[in-house]
């Protein structure tokens, strides 16, 4: 693990970020090139790449806030943070984490207020499908109004965005976030004191304090991130050059994505929300799912007429 990539005259440049903006400028660069190659304006797809950055930002932190179990607490830090409950040890409840001790529970509470604690996403809490569904809102808008064709450019992303999410996952690695269950297979992983799964398998009872090394736990980011770029491989490699109609590698990324996702989602240790037994993204993937099987019928359908009719 390894939070900061680099510092450059003291400021820290945090390895997550890092990677998840070169994930976006590299799927930005793709999806220049793309455009040009088919006689489009790349520009249009650069500014749509720096749009869906600051969208797929904001969305993703807003599912995080309500779906990842989160919400009551950034509630009360800025109504009444002494019902905020904090399971850390005793020793950094008033040094690292200012706040009062509760010998009862065993939790501590923070002192301060804080109402911003909710949009600080460089603090960390980030989802990809909210991120997602945030920047395809802004694709769909700005696409529409450049009057660029947007399915093709659906077809782009199709292979553009997990390209770009293989190296995000990467980012999650070194930040620790994102990990797995505990495993004593050859793949475990075990991250440092201190890392959110320390932190995670601490408030389990697993381990004694934070501030010892997890467990190994399955390194789910690695996992997320190889299929990630086995999907764009699919994507571009395979079924962009045979597509029938435009949407379909959109349809078959979404299809992949959320079949691989929901899989990986049973491996996965760190607090996930959810409902009926599922995770959110297991629930969100359901519906992604239908999604790209309702996309591939309608433009199936719609582009069968067009194969049919006679060459005049």
């Amino acid at each position: 693990m390894r939070p900061e990539l680099f510092r450059l005259l003291d400021v820290a440049f945090p390895a997550y970020f890092l990677l998840l903006l070169t994930g976006f400028l590299f799927a930005t660069a793709i999806g220049a090139l793309w455009a040009r190659r088919i006689g489009e304006n790349p520009d249009v797809i650069v500014d749509l790449g720096l749009a869906c950055l600051l969208a797929g930002v904001v969305g993703g932190r807003l599912l995080h806030v309500v779906a990842d179990g989160y919400l009551w607490d950034y509630v009360h830090l800025c109504t009444d943070p002494s019902l905020v409950d904090w399971k850390v040890e005793q020793a950094l409840c008033a040094s690292r984490y200012h706040g009062v001790w509760d010998a009862a529970k065993g939790v501590c509470h923070p002192v301060e207020r804080d109402c911003l604690a909710w949009a600080k996403f460089w603090a960390g809490g980030l989802t990809y499908y909210g991120g997602f569904v945030g920047a395809s809102a802004m694709a769909y808008w700005l696409l529409k109004r450049d009057r660029f064709p947007f399915w093709k450019a659906a077809d782009m992303a199709g292979f553009a965005v997990p390209l770009g999410l293989g190296f995000g996952r990467m980012g999650c690695l070194l930040a620790g976030c994102c990990f797995g269950l505990r495993t004593d297979g050859a793949f475990g992983l075990s991250f440092p004191p201190n890392s959110p799964a320390s932190e995670a398998q601490f408030k389990l009872l697993e381990l004694t304090s934070p501030r010892l090394p997890s467990h190994p736990v399955h390194p789910t980011q690695i996992y997320e991130s190889a299929m990630s770029f086995a999907i764009a491989a699919i994507c571009l490699l395979y079924v962009h050059g045979r597509k029938r109609y435009d949407g379909q590698v959109f349809a078959t990324f979404l299809g992949l994505y959320a079949l691989g996702r929901f899989v990986l989602e049973f491996a996965r240790a760190d607090d996930r929300g959810g409902f009926v037994g599922l995770s959110t993204s297991q629930l969100i993937g359901l519906a992604m799912a239908g999604a790209a099987v309702a996309i591939h019928v309608a433009r199936s359908r719609k582009a069968a007429p067009a194969a049919a009719a006679p060459a005049a």
